[in-house]
């Protein structure tokens, strides 16, 4: 039996974590929740004369990276989103092509990176998940009540597609 020496006896906790989004940089202040999105691997199964063998598939599918924010009562936050959908959504060539017109790595372009820190229980960076090539594929709406005994804040959600990610070692 091979003997396993554990240096760090921490858990990792669903608090510890930092949010950049460089195309909106309003979100990142008021994210209540971020996942990190699953990976999968489907098998291909090779047919013989008895029974189907499955081998290790050629395609990655990614879950989509899903987050919640509190909105601010200037709506900035919102907007970034609402309007980033709504340039993609081609409802106004102008709209398209302000952001078209503009390189991916510049943050106001089509697509956008997306950071996800994983903090350590001191809350130093200890990974980085890179999520490439990110852009929002929904925006929920907002609910306002006035039958609310006491005031909770609105809460959106955002929803983003993504062509991969990496997770780095920061520490």
């Amino acid at each position: 039996m091979t003997s396993v020496d554990i240096t760090n006896k921490n858990f990792l906790s669903q608090i510890n974590f930092k949010f950049v989004l460089k195309r909106a940089p309003y979100v990142d202040f008021f994210v209540q929740s971020v996942n990190l999105p699953g990976i999968s691997l489907p098998p291909v199964d090779v047919n013989n004369p008895l029974i189907r063998i499955p081998y290790p598939g050629d395609h990655l599918n990614y879950e989509e990276l899903e987050l919640s924010f509190k909105v601010d009562e200037d709506f900035q936050n919102y907007f970034e989103i609402h309007n980033w959908i709504r340039n993609l959504g081609k409802r106004d060539f102008n709209e398209y092509k302000s952001i078209s017109s503009n390189p991916d790595y510049s943050g106001d372009g089509i697509r956008s990176d997306i950071s996800l820190f994983a903090l350590t229980s001191q809350k130093n960076p200890n990974y980085e998940i890179v999520f490439k090539d990110a852009f929002p594929i929904s925006l929920s709406g907002l609910e306002f009540r006035s039958t609310d005994e006491s005031v909770d804040y609105i809460e959106a959600k955002a929803v983003f597609n993504y062509i991969t990610y990496d997770i780095n070692k920061t520490t």
